[in-house]
């Protein structure tokens, strides 16, 4: 286990489905010391971990000393996603965790650490998703909502993509591998791809593409730092996001959330497009005054919140100014 993880036992903890586990719920933080500072929640994303800044953050363009997320300011916190086995934790039975199951997790991490409120509530993608589940549960947990190329539910072309995925995942050969290079045509769009590789080849002879090649890294690059259990786990929380809830009402349910939310989409995602984020805000605005939508311009589909961060940081800094 990584040194500077914190972990906190959660006995008994039983899912939505029935089953009952022990949990290690591992964090950490960054910045001010808890209880000193503002706090700042941030939940990670699909095969992202609590490192989210420092050398090694995977958010460290947006978190950090004197960044938009300013860790001279606030105290910075981020649980894993229990079963990402970034803490060595992993889970067998994916089927038995809902998304909400790990939203309650982190609830009750939150109540471990005697941690009442936060000042911003912030997710990128599955991260997002988890932040709106935990604040249908807590409705004043949070001071700020900011999620991020992401939806309160799992729409049906989502969970189309995770069918693909899970049987891609229960594949003999190469799982991991052929369920990322799919997954990274979901999180680019056509323009993208296209812009970037023209249709040129690396070896004439062989005639391999270079948008192959790049492909067969990432699916190689995964499988080096990623598990398949693990994998399935993520992609069994994306399929499950408000499954089972705000089936009448949901805007009613979601317009019950007292912090100021900020949507933050993507105009060229095609894992969770801009349409569902318009309608959502569209929504809110009639039930609620203090929602927000911004937009990030750009060619590369989902990851573009890990790609385009002037923009994203424009709209952070805008969102933390206030």
């Amino acid at each position: 286990m990584k040194d500077f993880l914190h972990t906190l036992s959660i006995e008994n903890f039983t899912t939505q489905s029935g089953k009952i586990y022990h949990i290690p719920l591992s964090y950490e933080v960054f910045g001010c010391p808890l209880y000193s500072a503002p706090i700042v929640l941030v939940n990670h994303a699909l095969t992202g971990n609590s490192t989210v800044t420092g050398e090694k953050g995977w958010w460290r363009k947006a978190i950090g000393e004197d960044k938009s997320i300013n860790t001279h300011k606030y105290t910075v916190l981020a649980f894993n996603i229990p079963g990402n086995a970034y803490d060595g934790f992993f889970i067998d039975r994916p089927k038995d965790f809902v998304t909400r199951d790990i939203a309650r997790l982190f609830l009750l991490g939150l109540e471990c650490l005697d941690i009442k409120k936060v000042f911003a509530l912030i997710g990128s993608s599955l991260g997002g998703a988890i932040g709106w589940e935990m604040l249908g549960l807590k409705n004043d947990l949070a001071e700020n909502f900011i999620p991020i190329a992401t939806d309160w539910k799992t729409s049906d072309w989502l969970y189309a993509q995770c069918l693909v995925q899970d049987f891609l995942l229960r594949q003999s050969d190469k799982p991991l591998q052929k369920a990322r290079i799919h997954a990274m045509l979901c999180y680019r769009s056509p323009q993208s791809l296209n812009q970037r590789f023209k249709n040129e080849k690396i070896q004439e002879k062989k005639e391999l593409r270079k948008s192959e090649a790049w492909l067969n890294f990432h699916g190689e690059s995964l499988h080096q730092r990623f598990t398949l259990s693990s994998y399935k786990m993520m992609n069994q929380l994306l399929s499950t996001i408000e499954s089972e809830a705000r089936q009448d009402n949901p805007y009613d349910d979601l317009s019950q959330i007292k912090a100021g939310i900020f949507i933050v989409s993507v105009d060229s995602d095609l894992f969770f497009p801009i349409s569902e984020d318009r309608k959502t805000y569209v929504e809110l605005k009639k039930r609620k005054e203090n929602v927000s939508h911004f937009i990030i311009h750009s060619i590369h589909g989902h990851d573009a919140f890990l790609i385009e961060y002037e923009q994203l940081n424009k709209i952070l800094h805008k969102i933390f100014k206030k």
